[in-house]
C-alpha cells in the first residue's frame, strides 16, 4: 500500500512529458516505473545527448551494455531449459538469432518503443542509425533491471520480448547466407571472393563494407557492425541476385 501511494504521489509531480513516458513504460513493461530517470536515460541516444561528465556524453550506452548482458543471460537460460538435449553450438546459434539487431529492431517497433525514440530524436534522421531501435531496447532492459531487479526483468523478457519469436520457426530456418552462397558456388564450380572494402566510423560504432566478386565482377555489397555481419548482408544480396533460394 505504501508503495502504491508513493507511486501515485510521484505521478503528481511529473510534467507532461514525464507522464507520457511513465505511461509508455507501463504499457511496454507491464508496471509503473519506480525510477523514471532510468527510462529517460534509456531512450537518450548518444546523438542527442548534450551533457558531459568527465568528458563522456550522458547517453544510454552504459544501459545498453548492461541490458545486452541481462538479455543474453535470460535468453540463454530460457533456451537451456527449453532444449535440454541440444548442444552448446545449437544454443549459441539460436540465442544469436533471437538477440541480433534486426530482430531486436522489430521487437522495439512492436512494443511501441520506436515511437518514443522518434520523439526523442527531435526530428533527426533515425534511419541513419540502423540499430537504434534494438540498441534502445537493450538499454530499456538495463533500465528495467536496475529499477525492478532480476526476477521482474526475467518476466518482462519472457512475456513481452521472447513471446514475439516463433522459436521453432527460428530453428528450422537457415539464415547463414554465406554458407548458402559458398555451397552454390561449389556446386556450380564458380569461384566466390569476399573482400573487405572499408571500415568506417568510431571505435564504438564501426561499419564494415564487404563486397563479393564472381569471376572478378562485383555482384553484391553488404554493410554491418562487424565483418561477419557485413559478409552475411552481402551474401544475402548475392543470393537474391543469383536467384539462390533463401
Amino acid at each position: 500500500m505504501r508503495l502504491s501511494r508513493l507511486l501515485r504521489f510521484q505521478a503528481l509531480l511529473y510534467n507532461k512529458n514525464e507522464k507520457r513516458l511513465a505511461a509508455a513504460v507501463k504499457h511496454m513493461v507491464g508496471s509503473k516505473p519506480f525510477n523514471l530517470s532510468l527510462y529517460k536515460l534509456a531512450i537518450k541516444h548518444v546523438s542527442v545527448a548534450d551533457e558531459y561528465i568527465n568528458g563522456l556524453k550522458i547517453s544510454n550506452e552504459r544501459l545498453e551494455f548492461l541490458g545486452d548482458a541481462v538479455l543474453g543471460t535470460i535468453v540463454a537460460e530460457f533456451l537451456f531449459l527449453k532444449f535440454p538435449y541440444r548442444d552448446e553450438g545449437f544454443l549459441t546459434e539460436t540465442r544469436s538469432r533471437i538477440v541480433n539487431r534486426e530482430a531486436l529492431n522489430q521487437i522495439a517497433m512492436k512494443i511501441g518503443l520506436s515511437k518514443l525514440i522518434n520523439d526523442e530524436m527531435r526530428g533527426k534522421n533515425v534511419s541513419s542509425h540502423k540499430s537504434i531501435y534494438g540498441d534502445t531496447l537493450e538499454a530499456l532492459v538495463g533500465a528495467v533491471y536496475l529499477d525492478r531487479g532480476y526476477s521482474f526483468t526475467k518476466t518482462f523478457i519472457l512475456k513481452r520480448i521472447i513471446i514475439h519469436f516463433d522459436v521453432d520457426d527460428i530453428i528450422n530456418t537457415t539464415n547463414n547466407f554465406k554458407s548458402k552462397l559458398i555451397e552454390w558456388s561449389q556446386k556450380e564450380g564458380k569461384e566466390i571472393d569476399f573482400n573487405l572494402v572499408s571500415v568506417s566510423g568510431s571505435q564504438r560504432f564501426k561499419e564494415f563494407l564487404v563486397e563479393i566478386k564472381l569471376k572478378e565482377e562485383i555482384i553484391a555489397e553488404g554493410k554491418g557492425a562487424t565483418k561477419k555481419k557485413a559478409e552475411q548482408e552481402a551474401s544475402k544480396n548475392a543470393c537474391e541476385k543469383l536467384n539462390i533460394p533463401i
